[in-house]
């Protein structure tokens, strides 16, 4: 029995004409933008605004970065810009993890370094799985 799989599912239908949903939305909604922009302000306040917010949305409907859409890299770089990029290291934290995973070890193996008893408590538990 044959079954026909899918091929180019990472590519959106073309739903309007040439336009996907997703370009249609963007491109209509800044439109929309613009409409009530044009209207509401006096002609240097709309340009000041307006080209910024129609650049906006043509790139976020058609401007692809690295081939994924704007939209995933202009999130990117706001969830970059908005949090913390400062990494403690909580050396307490893994002590107790190493600790209370590792098994009672001989006597010879207690004056090794903390990673290779914990290795080798893994390589004792492998060999010997009913020791526990």
């Amino acid at each position: 029995m044959r079954f026909e799989v899918p091929q180019f599912i990472e590519i959106e239908d073309k739903i309007i004409g040439p336009l996907t949903w997703r370009q249609f939305i963007y491109l209509a909604g800044g439109a929309g933008t613009l409409i009530v922009l044009y209207i509401s302000l006096p002609f240097i306040f709309f340009v000041m605004f307006g080209v910024p917010l129609g650049v906006l949305s043509a790139s976020l409907a058609f401007h692809r970065i690295n081939n994924r859409p704007f939209s995933i890299f202009l999130e990117s770089f706001i969830n970059y810009t908005t949090k913390s990029k400062l990494y403690f290291w909580r050396k307490e934290q893994e002590q107790t993890i190493s600790s209370k995973s590792s098994p009672q070890l001989p006597s010879e193996e207690a004056s090794l370094p903390s990673q290779k008893r914990t290795l080798t408590a893994l390589a004792h538990k492998l060999e010997n799985p009913t020791a526990d």
